[in-house]
């Protein structure tokens, strides 16, 4: 995997990038980063996409190919941004991107299937509401955060391609968020910015620049790559241990169901489970619920039924039980690396995914970030829930929401045998191809060639 990382490599002209992608020199690293369709899928993917920077930009251009990971959550539904524990991978989907420095100070990213982004880096040094929202925000806002850390930025033309859906859980904007860094990162600084950093910049940008309160965990899953446990008690110095587990070896299959739900109006929604959090903290003289504990929040509930509401403090109530599930979890999954037998690995996972289906249990039932009230109507996510439990319920396996919830993806762990049926049951239910079998990637975010 070293050759992945390998940062301080010149730019190469087009048509040599070309030719060592139809030569099957990219071979091996596309089939270590476990990429969706194996070397001779991804060749055709990256042809079309380098032709396509091509045909826009210019053959004449010397570039650089990146890859930016999707990521799943795995334990840890909405801890992240109050500072709590969380489990996350990063998948078999990603971003990819050929890119050029351009010499003025503009950046023009094109994104298949969207309006290209024009940016100015000189007038985009600030914020602008009324740009919320917008994906040339988020990349005005990483540029901002990489200068203010003390890098060089500089402008580019680029064109990506994203098999990490939108609306999927699976982070398509922090993948996005995290690739303008790599941009920067191995076009004007020679590759030195680490991943954590690149995370935390992308963050600061989705904050301040794109107006949506997110956590880091996404934008770290996406970066740093294969299994992490994060713990955010201090956010800028999050603590991350490496859990090189192999679930495909012992026999299960990560999948993801895309219920199609509709995103078009649950900004608020997402929105309201940090703040809620947040302001059962402050009823507590606190910044975040990590800076306090369970048992003030129980002692303090007639008051703060008062202040802010029995969701509110559902919500707090999770965030607790949820962040002792994640450590317990964590535990599980080192277990099983140590495992010497199948009897003690399996044991393990056993215990991992009673953590899963407990965490599922707890978002439902407390965090309630399964459907929005706004449209109590569609329940994409229950129904899923619930075929979940009629197709694996009583084997081992586990099932829970993915990621920020009310509408989107469930995640599911499927024994080998079970996956025909899984995919037919949910396919039936939410279109053709809306379950994705994925693997997970040993590697986040990475210059390829």
């Amino acid at each position: 995997m070293t050759a992945i990382k390998v940062t301080n490599k010149p730019l190469v002209q087009v048509s040599a990038l070309l030719a060592a992608l139809k030569a099957g020199e990219l071979d091996a690293t596309l089939n270590a980063l476990g990429s969706a369709g194996g070397a001779i899928a991804q060749r055709a993917r990256i042809q079309a996409l380098v032709e396509n920077f091509a045909s826009l930009y210019g053959a004449d251009r010397e570039v650089a190919l990146l890859t930016v990971s999707g990521r799943s959550e795995l334990s840890g539904n909405h801890t992240d941004h109050n500072y709590g524990c969380v489990i996350a991978a990063s998948i078999s989907l990603d971003v990819l991107a050929v890119a050029s420095p351009r010499n003025d100070g503009i950046i023009r990213l094109k994104s298949e299937g969207f309006d290209e982004d024009v940016v100015d880096l000189a007038n985009s040094k600030t914020p602008d509401p009324a740009k919320f929202g917008n994906s040339s925000a988020l990349i005005a806002g990483v540029c901002v955060g990489l200068e203010n850390a003390g890098y060089t930025v500089g402008g580019f033309d680029a064109f990506t391609v994203s098999n990490v859906f939108k609306g999927s859980g699976l982070s398509s904007s922090a993948a996005f968020e995290d690739m303008v860094g790599t941009i920067e990162s191995h076009l004007y600084n020679d590759g030195k910015v680490d991943e954590v950093t690149i995370a935390k910049i992308a963050q600061f940008s989705e904050n301040q620049f794109f107006g949506k309160p997110c956590g880091l965990m996404d934008q770290v899953a996406c970066a740093v790559g294969g299994i992490v446990a994060i713990d955010f008690a201090d956010p800028s110095a999050p603590v991350i241990d490496a859990l090189p587990f192999d679930m495909t070896a012992a026999g299960y299959h990560l999948c993801i169901v895309n219920t199609g739900g509709n995103h078009a109006d649950l900004t608020d929604d997402y929105a309201a489970v940090p703040a809620e959090m947040k302001a059962v903290a402050a009823h507590l003289g606190q910044p975040v619920l990590r800076k306090t504990d369970k048992q003030a929040v129980m002692d303090a509930i007639p008051a703060l039924r008062e202040t802010v509401g029995d969701r509110a403090i559902l919500r707090a109530l999770h965030f607790f039980t949820e962040n002792d599930r994640v450590t317990a979890q964590k535990a599980a999954l080192q277990a099983a690396i140590a495992a010497t037998d199948v009897a003690a690995r399996d044991a393990a996972v056993d215990q991992y995914f009673a953590g899963v289906m407990a965490s599922g249990r707890s978002s439902f039932c407390y965090l309630q970030n399964v459907y929005t009230t706004k449209n109590v109507a569609e329940q994409g996510l229950s129904l899923a829930l619930c075929l979940c439990e009629q197709v694996l319920g009583g084997k081992r396996a586990a099932y829970r929401v993915h990621g920020g919830g009310f509408a989107g993806t469930v995640q599911a762990y499927v024994p080998e045998e079970l996956v025909e049926t899984f995919t037919a049951t949910m396919d039936a239910a939410f279109g053709a191809g809306a379950t994705y079998d994925l693997k997970i990637r040993p590697v986040g975010a990475a210059r390829i060639f």
